[in-house]
C-alpha cells in the first residue's frame, strides 16, 4: 500500500537511502542511529558536526566555540555553514551570536539560522528519514493507559495529592501481547517498577496513549518522583526528558502541553492525531477516545464502559471490572493508533524529524525542512526570511441565494492553488534551486491516488483510513500556498501567493459564467468549487457529469473541474453554513453557524432536526418540535449532559486573569471555573460546565457551575436560561419556515 503512494524520491525522502530506521538519538559527540531487523534493534553510532548559518562568519569573532567554516555558493542571505565538534560548542555559538545581535535566532532579521534539535540537524545534513523499507505492521508499538483512585470528597484524582494514586496500568503490544498491572495485587511503587521492566520486556519503538502528555505520563511522573523511582525507558536506561511547557500550534487553536521525550523511542498521543484528523473535516462530536473509537467503528461490541466518577468505586467493588475496563481502553487505543498514525508514518519517511516532533510540526515548517535539506545537500546558499507583511486578498466566497433549493450539484477544481501554480509555473524567485514545484508535483500526486482509493475502498476502515491519509496530503499540498503567504520561512514569498488568490478567483468566476451559460444556478460559491442547481434538462447522473466535463475542458491543462457529489437538496443558511441532503436520506452539515462542537448538546439536536424538517419538507412541523424540546428542558430528570457547555480555552488561566484585571477582556465561565478547579488547567484543555439559578437575572459567568458539580437529586438548572437560548436558536430558523397565511393571501 505504502508503495502505490510513495516513490523514492531523493528531493522529497532524503538522499540517504538506509533502510529500516526507527529513531535517531544524539550519544556524545555522536549521533545513534537505532536499526530494526525483524523482532531486534540494534543501534551504531556515527561521527556529526552540528551546525550554525550565518551571513558573515566575522560575527563569530570572539567566540570561544572553534569551528569550520563551509562556504555555501549562490546569492542567498546565509552563504555560510559553521560546523562544530560538539553540541556544546554549537550552544556556546548560539549564545555567543544572541548577546551579539541582541536577539534570539527566532527573529526574522536575525544575522543567523540555528535550529535547536540536533537529530534534526542531523537528519538534515545527511538526508536520513526513518522508517524507509519499513512496512508500518513492523513497527512495535505500545498502549498504555492508567487508571487512578480519586480521595473521597474530590472530583478528579490528583498526582499531589498522597492518597490518590495509580490502581491499574493496561499495556498492549501491537504484536499481540497485553497485560494489566494491578492495583489490588501490587502497590503503587511495585506497579511503577513493573511497568519499568514491561517496557524494557516489549521494547516498543512507540508508545503510545489517548491524552498521555497531558494525564498519564505527568500523573505517572509525579507519583514516581514521590516515590523516589527512577522511571528507565529510554533504550539506554535514561528517564525521560520533560518540557513542562510546550506548545502545539493546530490551525486556530494554541495548546500548551507537556511534552516527554524518550531516548530511542516516539511517544504519539492518538488524542493529537484525532484532533488532526479532524482539522479539516470537522466532523467528531468529541476527540474523548470513546467517541473517536465509535466514529471510526473500532469499538467492539462487548466493550466495557465506566463513568470516571465510578473508577474509585469499581476498584473496590468489582475490581476485575476496572481492569477489563482498562484494557479495553489500551485496544482502542491501539486500533486508533494504527488508523491515523499511518500517515504520520509515510510522512516521517519524506520529513527529516522524529515520528514524534514530524506531528507537532507545523505544514510549513516541515516544507521549509525539505528546502534546507535540499541546498545543504548541494552547499547552496539560503535566504533570509522576510520581515515585512504584505496582507493580500483570499479566496472568492459568495453565497447567491437561501433556503431550500434542489437538486444540488457540485463541482470543485481539484486542488485548485496547487494546480494553478503548477499550471502557471508559480514558484518563490528566491529558490533558485527550483525545488518548489517538483515538490508540489510528487505530493499533489500522492494525494490524488489516495483520494481514489478512498472512492474505491470496500469497508468502512478503509474507507476512513484512506479518507484520512488524503486529507492528509491535501492539507499539506494546500499548505504550499499558506508557505508562501507566510513570512515565517526562508521560502516565502506573498507577491506570489497574491497572484495565486487572484488567478483562484479569476477562475471560480469564470465557473460561475460558464455554468450560468448552460441554465445551470450557482448557489453556494467557496474559494475552489460551487454548489449549482443544474440546468432543467438535466436530471441524471451521467448528464451532470457531461456538464462538468465541458466545464472543465474549457479551462488550461492541469486545472481540472470535477463532480464532487449531488444531491437532493440543500438548506443554504448563509456563505460557508449550509446543509446536503443526499440521495439515499443522508444529511451533511456544514459551518459551525449550523453544526458547532461548542454549543449545548440539546441545541446541537435541536438545530440538526430542524434541518432535517426543512430538507424533508416538514418545516410546518418545527413549531411542534420546539414545544417537545421545552417540554424536555422543563422535565424533573433532565440530564445536566444535555445542557452543559464545553469550551476550550484559548489562553491559559493566568494568562486570562491578567487580562481582565487590565480591562483587556470580558469575563468567561469556562475561564472563572477553570480559575477556582482543583486541578490545573492549560491553553486547549476543555471545561464542560451548566448554568445555575432562575430566572434571567446575571451573567452566566456568575452563575456556572462544572459538570461535575451537579447533584440530581437537587437539581439547579437555569430552565429559563436555556428554554431562552432554545427560543433564540428557533428565531434564526424562521425566516426558512412556512408562512402563516395573511388576509391578502387569501
Amino acid at each position: 500500500m505504502a508503495h502505490s503512494l510513495i516513490e523514492q524520491n531523493p528531493l522529497l525522502f532524503g538522499h540517504d537511502e538506509r533502510s529500516s530506521i526507527v529513531a535517531i538519538e544524539p550519544a556524545g559527540h555522536f549521533i545513534r542511529l537505532f536499526v530494526r531487523s525483524g523482532e531486534r534493534v540494534t543501534f551504531h553510532d556515527e561521527p556529526f558536526h552540528p551546525f550554525i548559518l550565518v551571513n558573515n562568519p566575522a560575527l563569530l569573532a570572539g567566540c570561544h566555540a572553534p569551528c569550520t567554516v563551509r562556504p555555501l555558493t549562490g546569492d542567498g542571505f546565509y552563504r555560510f555553514q559553521l560546523l562544530f565538534d560538539t553540541w556544546s560548542d554549537c550552544l556556546t555559538a548560539r549564545d555567543f551570536l544572541t548577546t551579539k545581535s541582541g536577539g534570539t535566532h527566532a527573529r526574522p532579521e536575525a544575522p543567523f539560522l540555528f535550529l535547536p534539535d540536533i537529530s534534526h540537524q542531523y537528519m538534515l545534513t545527511s538526508g536520513t528519514t526513518l522508517f524507509k523499507g519499513l512496512e508500518f505492521s513492523e513497527l512495535r508499538c505500545l498502549a498504555l493507559d492508567i487508571e487512578t483512585d480519586c480521595a473521597e470528597g474530590y472530583g478528579f484524582s490528583n498526582a499531589d495529592r498522597p492518597e490518590d494514586r495509580i490502581i491499574s496500568i493496561a499495556l498492549k503490544d501491537s504484536h499481540g501481547g497485553e497485560m494489566v498491572l494491578r492495583g489490588d495485587q501490587l502497590g503503587e511503587a511495585e506497579l511503577l517498577t513493573a511497568l519499568n521492566r514491561a517496557i524494557h520486556a516489549f521494547d516498543p519503538d512507540i508508545i503510545t496513549g489517548h491524552n498521555i502528555f497531558r494525564f498519564d505520563l505527568e500523573y505517572i511522573g509525579r507519583r514516581a518522583e514521590l516515590h523516589g523511582l527512577r522511571l528507565t525507558w529510554g533504550r539506554n536506561g535514561s528517564p525521560p526528558h520533560h518540557t513542562p511547557h510546550a506548545r502545539w500550534n493546530l490551525a486556530e487553536k494554541t495548546m500548551d502541553y507537556p511534552r516527554w521525550d524518550i531516548y530511542g523511542r516516539h511517544i504519539i498521543d492518538t488524542y493529537f492525531l484525532v484532533l488532526l484528523y479532524d482539522t479539516g473535516g470537522r466532523n467528531l462530536e468529541s476527540h474523548g477516545l470513546k467517541a473517536a473509537a465509535r466514529h471510526f467503528g473500532i469499538a467492539a461490541a462487548e466493550r466495557t464502559y465506566l463513568e470516571g466518577d465510578h473508577i474509585s468505586a469499581t476498584f473496590r467493588q468489582d475490581p476485575e471490572l476496572l481492569y477489563r475496563y482498562n484494557l479495553d481502553d489500551v485496544r482502542e487505543t491501539l486500533a486508533l493508533f494504527r488508523l491515523l498514525g499511518y500517515p504520520w508514518f509515510l510522512q516521517s519517511r519524506i520529513f527529516p524529524y522524529s515520528f514524534q516532533s514530524c506531528i507537532v510540526r507545523g505544514n510549513g515548517t516541515r516544507i521549509n525542512a525539505l528546502f534546507l535539506r535540499e541546498y545543504l545537500h548541494r552547499g547552496h546558499a539560503i535566504p533570509a526570511r522576510s520581515t515585512t507583511e504584505a496582507p493580500f486578498e483570499g479566496g472568492y466566497t459568495e453565497l447567491r441565494r437561501q433556503g431550500i433549493i434542489g437538486p444540488i450539484v457540485h463541482c470543485d477544481v481539484a486542488s485548485l492553488y496547487p494546480s494553478l501554480m503548477l499550471a502557471y509555473r508559480l514558484a518563490p524567485p528566491s529558490d533558485t534551486l527550483g525545488l518548489f514545484l517538483p515538490m508540489l508535483a510528487d505530493l499533489r500526486r500522492f494525494r490524488l491516488t489516495a483520494k481514489q482509493q478512498a472512492i474505491d475502498a470496500e469497508t468502512l476502515a478503509d474507507r476512513h483510513y484512506f479518507t484520512a491519509l488524503q486529507q492528509l496530503f491535501k492539507v499539506l499540498i494546500n499548505s504550499f500556498y499558506g508557505y508562501l503567504g507566510s513570512t515565517q520561512h526562508n521560502f516565502s514569498d506573498q507577491g506570489v501567493a497574491a497572484e495565486v488568490t487572484r488567478l483562484g478567483r479569476v477562475t471560480i468566476k469564470e465557473m460561475i459564467e460558464l455554468l450560468t451559460a448552460t441554465g445551470a444556478e450557482p448557489i453556494e460559491i467557496d474559494t475552489d468549487g460551487i454548489y449549482f442547481r443544474p440546468p432543467g434538462g438535466c436530471h441524471s447522473v451521467e448528464e451532470e457529469q457531461e456538464l462538468v466535463c465541458r466545464i472543465s475542458n474549457a479551462f488550461p491543462t492541469g486545472i481540472e473541474v470535477e463532480l464532487d457529489g449531488r444531491y437532493r437538496s440543500m438548506f443554504a443558511y448563509k456563505s460557508k453554513n449550509y446543509a446536503l441532503l443526499n440521495y439515499d436520506g443522508t444529511i451533511v452539515i456544514k459551518g459551525s453557524a449550523l453544526r458547532s462542537r461548542g454549543v449545548e448538546p440539546f441545541l446541537r439536536e435541536f438545530m440538526g432536526e430542524v434541518i432535517e424538517y426543512l430538507l424533508g419538507g416538514k418545516g410546518s412541523e418545527v413549531e411542534r418540535l420546539f414545544d417537545r424540546y421545552v417540554t424536555r428542558l422543563r422535565s424533573p430528570e433532565l440530564a445536566v449532559g444535555w445542557v452543559a457547555r464545553s469550551e476550550t480555552l484559548t489562553e491559559s488561566p493566568a494568562s486570562y486573569r491578567s487580562k481582565l484585571q487590565a480591562g483587556k477582556r470580558n469575563h468567561a465561565a469556562a475561564f472563572e471555573i477553570a480559575l477556582i478547579a482543583e486541578r490545573p488547567y492549560n491553553a486547549g484543555d476543555r471545561v464542560t460546565f451548566y448554568v445555575s439559578g432562575s430566572g434571567r437575572g446575571g451573567a452566566a459567568y456568575e452563575q456556572c457551575h462544572h459538570v461535575s458539580a451537579f447533584d440530581p437529586l437537587h437539581p439547579d438548572i437555569n430552565i429559563t436560561y436555556y428554554s431562552d437560548k432554545l427560543r433564540h436558536v428557533l428565531k434564526r430558523f424562521e425566516p426558512f419556515l412556512p408562512q402563516e397565511p395573511t388576509l391578502f393571501d387569501l
